[in-house]
């Protein structure tokens, strides 16, 4: 195995090592916020798979003669506490944390889909194998996740009214402005033509989902949340600056656009719910026509992980 591929694949395993040390920090209080019973256990079932992931992959980097970086746990376990916090502190908990911990599964999966292909360029097949079955076992939770949105959604509004689905469209508009101050920056610095079109393609749909959802508050009487989308809008640009500091940000820059994807599934996945019990059919199934484009968008950019892979090595003049 040359130096060079093999010092990347460790920069990848302390990566994953991080991701899960914040994913463990989250899982030791998520549980409590859960309002629904099978979600709350389905918690505590993750938090011990998540530590054996992390067992896992501390010894790949072992036997790499490399450490966890402690530097990157510190600052993701950090923010893993300050989500929790941020996720107890708003009205509907429980939806909240259902959306942000599917998101999540699909950030670690497309971390370890980034991994194993690193290890098979590094000819490390034990390394790809662990990084596989962990993949599996994230989309599985991702899953379980997925089924309790019904659930998460009752115990976050208990009975939907007009005034909760304005709220939710208000988030919506929000987590649209967010995207596309991200997917602009993304069209510059994906690395490479397939990964630039993608973003590019979905931009112009992020822009009108955006309009969409304005429209659908415009017809009720009501606005999009100054507030939200400032604050959305400033996070899609910090966002971006910091992939665009990264020395491979292709990559990195794919596997969070991915999780943000399935964080906009989970919003119009609970958007849909609201308005269909609040009685709006129109909200319902607008929110059914965006959930399906983005569920098209992620797929898209995961179609591109190995072309993401291949040109996060050349960024770092390592040949794939």
């Amino acid at each position: 195995m040359s130096r060079d591929i093999e010092e990347q694949l460790v920069k990848y395993l302390t990566d994953a090592h991080a991701i899960e040390v914040q994913a463990l920090a989250q899982l030791r209080r998520a549980p409590a916020m859960a309002g629904d019973p099978h979600f709350a256990q389905a918690l505590r079932d993750h938090h011990g798979e998540t530590e054996r992931h992390e067992a896992l992959v501390r010894a790949r980097l072992e036997a790499h003669g490399a450490t966890p970086s402690h530097l990157k746990d510190a600052v993701l376990g950090a923010g893993g506490v300050g989500f929790a916090l941020f996720a107890k502190s708003q009205p509907d908990t429980p939806g909240k944390l259902a959306a942000h911990a599917f998101s999540y599964e699909h950030l670690e999966l497309a971390a370890y889909e980034l991994l194993a292909r690193v290890a098979a360029r590094a000819g490390d097949e034990e390394t790809a194998a662990v990084a596989r079955r962990i993949r599996d076992e994230e989309g599985a939770m991702a899953r379980r996740i997925a089924g309790v949105f019904d659930a998460t959604v009752e115990a976050s509004l208990h009975d939907a009214t007009n005034g909760q689905l304005l709220r939710y469209l208000a988030d919506a508009h929000a987590l649209e402005t967010q995207a596309a101050e991200l997917l602009a920056k993304a069209c510059e610095v994906g690395g490479h033509p397939d990964l630039e079109a993608a973003y590019a393609e979905h931009l112009d749909e992020t822009r009108e989902h955006r309009a969409a959802v304005a429209r659908l508050l415009d017809a009720r009487g009501a606005s999009p949340s100054l507030v939200k989308d400032t604050a959305m809008k400033l996070g899609g640009i910090n966002w971006a600056l910091f992939f665009t500091a990264q020395p491979d940000t292709p990559g990195k820059l794919a596997a969070f656009a991915y999780a943000f994807e399935h964080l906009e599934v989970a919003g119009y996945e609970q958007l849909r719910r609201v308005a269909r019990d609040a009685g709006d059919h129109e909200a319902a199934e607008v929110a059914e026509r965006l959930l399906r484009e983005e569920h098209r968008a992620a797929a898209r950019i995961a179609q591109a992980f190995d072309v993401a892979v291949d040109a996060s090595l050349s960024a770092v003049d390592v040949a794939a």
